[in-house]
């Protein structure tokens, strides 16, 4: 008997771990902690009430308690399976539990008196003639699980596995023990049984809310990338007349970002992540021109050095205006590498530019990139106050400019790869 005793506080504390566990989760809401604490403490119930029946301590003046136990043992019992089913999420259970209680309530009282389905004498509990009954509930409810974990199941992406392992659970720890070996031992499969299942429920839900978040971010961050792309266009219309400015820029860096990590040039800083950055935040480059007027920006002639000098404060004031626009709906990583491009772009590589006269690393990569992608596009496009030019002669500008507007080793990873440019040139071209 010490066997059983050892077993049935297993299981006992096996239960109660696991409501612990329910209770400090915080991936299930509070109706849902409900139905599984409920479920693990049925188990406890009808562990406690069969360990009872069998500890060898029976003297007949405990009859009529141990029935009336043996009674709500069998009614509760077959109960735990529409608990687990509420638990899980199913419809309606609390309507079934109450039914399905009152029934075996029902039959354990009519049938306790006359000893059909178990009955006690001066030697303890017995099985009755009719003791099937309860075998029958005990078997519907451990089908009823299995039903539940398949109707459960549908709504998983990873429910495939999880389901089937589920299954055998209940199959080999429930149905087979309660066949082969006393009533006792397979309450013990139960608990194992609701553990496990509990265990595989709970990863499918952490699973699939892995996977909503993941999406979720995913469409976070394309709607970052529209509004960013379409503010960036909606700027630079007010003092271009090329309406893909911003479309072309992007593809430059991105192509030149690219074209740097495969020559094994700045390695340390570009990868991957700075890849996305890059390209996301270029249209941003230029956002500072928002503060500047109509009449500067569409001026179809040179600009004086009054104008020239207003002009250029759309670097100063970029990083402001980026942090304003960007302020709540990207992070601060985002955020700061904006504004890297944005104040940065018009820096040159010997110190000369503005707004901060930097000069060589100085100047963040994401900007020297920037300035490359920035003035290669300004060259080979059409604009307000000057004609384009053929790629080959700004191929040449930039050249001349290695060392001292432009980065020298990313000029030369530019020059490398000239006819992607001169396709991103003719591919993405002007609606106006």
């Amino acid at each position: 008997m010490s066997y059983y005793t050892g077993l049935t506080l297993l299981l006992v504390l096996l239960m109660v771990a696991m409501i612990i566990h329910v209770i400090s989760h915080s991936g299930f809401n509070r109706r849902q902690k409900g139905w599984f604490i409920a479920t693990f403490a049925t188990i406890i119930f009808c562990s406690l009430a069969e360990f009872a029946l069998h500890c060898g301590y029976y003297d007949p003046i405990y009859k009529i308690p141990l029935t009336i136990l043996t009674v709500l043992q069998f009614a509760i019992a077959p109960c735990f399976a529409m608990l687990f089913a509420g638990a899980l999420g199913l419809k309606y259970q609390k309507r079934i539990v109450l039914i399905t209680l009152a029934i075996c309530l029902i039959i354990g009282i009519v049938c306790a008196p006359f000893g059909w389905v178990f009955y006690f004498d001066d030697t303890g509990y017995h099985r009755g003639p009719a003791f099937l009954v309860y075998e029958v509930t005990y078997f519907a409810s451990l089908i009823y699980i299995i039903g539940t974990l398949f109707i459960v199941g549908r709504k998983f992406k990873h429910r495939d596995i999880g389901t089937i392992i589920m299954v055998l659970v209940v199959l080999a720890a429930g149905i087979i023990p309660m066949s082969i070996y006393a009533l006792h031992i397979a309450y013990l499969a139960v608990g194992i049984a609701a553990c496990l299942c509990y265990v595989f429920y709970n990863d499918l839900v952490q699973q699939d809310t892995k996977e909503e978040l993941v999406e979720k971010q995913q469409k976070i961050t394309e709607m970052q990338e529209q509004i960013i792309a379409r503010l960036a266009s909606l700027i630079e219309s007010r003092d271009t007349e090329t309406g893909m400015h911003v479309a072309r820029t992007s593809a430059y860096v991105k192509t030149l970002a690219e074209d740097a990590l495969a020559s094994g040039v700045y390695t340390d800083q570009i990868n991957d992540h700075f890849i996305e950055l890059l390209t996301m935040l270029a249209p941003m480059h230029d956002v500072g021109k928002i503060l500047v007027s109509d009449k500067i920006l569409r001026k179809p002639g040179k600009l004086t050095p009054e104008e020239y000098e207003e002009i250029k404060k759309h670097a100063s004031v970029g990083g402001t205006v980026v942090k304003q626009i960007l302020d709540g709906i990207a992070d601060e990583e985002h955020i700061q590498f904006a504004i890297d491009i944005a104040t940065g772009h018009h820096e040159r590589w010997d110190g000369s530019g503005y707004p901060n006269k930097l000069k060589e690393n100085e100047i963040s990569l994401s900007a020297r990139i920037m300035a490359i992608a920035d003035v290669f596009d300004a060259l080979v496009s059409k604009r307000c106050y000057k004609e384009a030019i053929p790629t080959s002669e700004a191929f040449e500008i930039i050249k001349e400019e290695s060392g001292t507007h432009f980065d020298p080793k990313l000029v030369e990873v530019f020059l490398a790869h000239k006819e992607k440019y001169e396709e991103i040139n003719s591919s993405i071209t002007d609606k106006n």
